[in-house]
């Protein structure tokens, strides 16, 4: 019986292990033949009384287990604690690309939607908004979403 209690312990170690520690699963796997293997050895030995003790203790304290150890992984020091942010100087859209929109430009490649124009003579990577325009073509910069560039063909006036 000690030994069969033993196994119940190390499974909970194992289980708080296996938030910490990736392993692809094969901890949780350990983890349920510890604990299966102790509640087998509970069966075989006829204590029917505490296998149901510890089974319904397996229940309650292994989901338990795993709630609070991703709780302590939320606050401990092998999580990410920074927040990327502009205070920090982290900016994902490039602020000089904004001065782009409405300018006119010439397709250097087919943007089939992608490509490259040339715009105020330096070269850009743009995509369209699904259309294919030919090389050559005049395109206008219609919008900036993040660091992408989109263009419309130009239409004649």
């Amino acid at each position: 019986m000690t030994f069969s209690i033993l196994l119940q312990i190390l499974g909970a170690l194992v289980i708080i292990a296996e938030v910490f520690i990736p392993s692809g699963g094969l901890l949780s796997i350990l983890a349920t033949g510890l604990i299966g293997y102790s509640l087998y050895n509970f069966y075989t030995s006829g204590s029917i009384q505490w296998l149901a003790i510890f089974a319904l203790i397996d229940l309650v304290s292994v989901p338990t287990l795993i709630w609070f150890s991703f709780k302590a992984l939320a606050k401990s020091p092998l999580t990410l604690k920074n927040r990327l942010s502009r205070d920090k100087g982290v900016v994902s859209q490039s602020l000089e690309l904004n001065i782009l929109i409405d300018k006119e430009g010439v397709a250097v490649t087919d943007l089939r939607p992608s490509g490259i124009a040339r715009i105020d003579g330096l070269r850009y990577d743009v995509v369209t908004d699904g259309e294919y325009v030919e090389q050559n073509s005049e395109i206008v910069v219609s919008s900036i979403t993040g660091n992408q560039i989109i263009v419309n063909p130009k239409i004649p006036s």
